[in-house]
């Protein structure tokens, strides 16, 4: 493409920022847009907000527009900001992403927030085990705070695992990965006692497709998403399973969960014999549940 064809008025980046909001404002909102054009002069540039703010009339070469340019026809096509600039933050880690995971939520966050502030765990012999790992963000994180402690992240997906090898190395930590079906009768992991074992499976049912927004639909891996509304716990099923097997006795379970389906997920784990805490997001939902061994919390 030429770049004299490009839209934008000029070079300076006052004429960058004001066609993003022209042409996108009415799709996402003022303050979204805010937050993309921080993303992507921070992942272009290496700008931060502040060198953003006071270079305004500053002008980017013809490479760099090109960039913006391509960005704002994918930010109108509602490709997620993460698959544009190719990573996210987690918990202080850099995550990268692509359609094989999906992009980490800040939901997902505050949950591993919560066991990293929560607990105090020693740093030597003790196993985290985390089921349906997908970019590796939770192990990478929980292995990042605890990096004496021995992790163990299981995924079905090859192309999943291959990112979060990837994710890993980058981040400088020690994971054991394993290819696995969590719903394979057959499926086990090694004779370990967890401390803890956590998970985001698929929760979402079928039928709430229609309520998802375009940039999860179309760019999330439906893997990792979608589980049938006659058997919407199924995963739960097959975790609560395996921590029974696998957790030590006053190791925990930590699941994130469909918010519409908290106390029938809470139930399920009170017949495998644990006592479960529902856990509520920063926007006031149902989003994680904790639980121990019943007999254990009882002594």
């Amino acid at each position: 493409m030429n770049t004299r064809n490009l839209r934008f008025r000029s070079n300076r980046v006052r004429d960058i920022l004001a066609l993003f909001h022209e042409e996108l404002d009415g799709l996402y909102g003022g303050s979204e847009v805010g937050v993309f054009l921080d993303m992507l002069f921070e992942a272009f540039l290496g700008w931060n907000k502040v060198r953003l703010l006071t270079s305004k009339e500053t002008t980017v070469d013809q490479s760099d527009l090109l960039r913006f340019h391509w960005a704002l026809e994918d930010l109108k096509k509602n490709r997620p900001i993460q698959h544009i600039i190719g990573y996210t933050d987690f918990c202080d880690c850099h995550i990268a992403v692509s359609p094989d995971v999906l992009i980490p939520r800040p939901e997902t966050e505050e949950m591993v927030n919560w066991i990293l502030s929560t607990f105090h765990f020693p740093l030597s012999t003790f196993h985290f085990l985390d089921l349906c790992t997908g970019s590796g963000c939770i192990a990478i994180a929980l292995n990042k705070r605890f990096p004496a402690a021995d992790v163990t992240a299981v995924d079905v997906s090859e192309k999943a695992l291959a990112m979060a090898r990837e994710n890993a190395q980058a981040n400088d930590t020690d994971i054991r990965f394993l290819q696995a079906d969590l719903l394979d009768p057959q499926f086990s992991i090694f004779n370990f006692q967890f401390s803890i074992i956590i998970s985001n499976p698929p929760y979402v049912r079928d039928s709430e497709r229609s309520q998802m927004q375009r940039n999860v639909l179309d760019y999330d891996p439906a893997l990792a998403l979608f589980v049938p509304d006659d058997d919407p716990l199924r995963f739960y099923r097959a975790i609560a399973a395996i921590a029974k097997e696998h957790l030590a006795h006053d190791g925990l379970l930590v699941v994130e969960i469909n918010e519409a389906l908290a106390d029938e997920t809470a139930a399920l784990l009170r017949s495998y014999g644990f006592l479960p805490e529902v856990h509520t997001d920063f926007r006031g939902k149902a989003r994680w549940i904790s639980a121990q061994f019943k007999n254990h919390i009882s002594q």
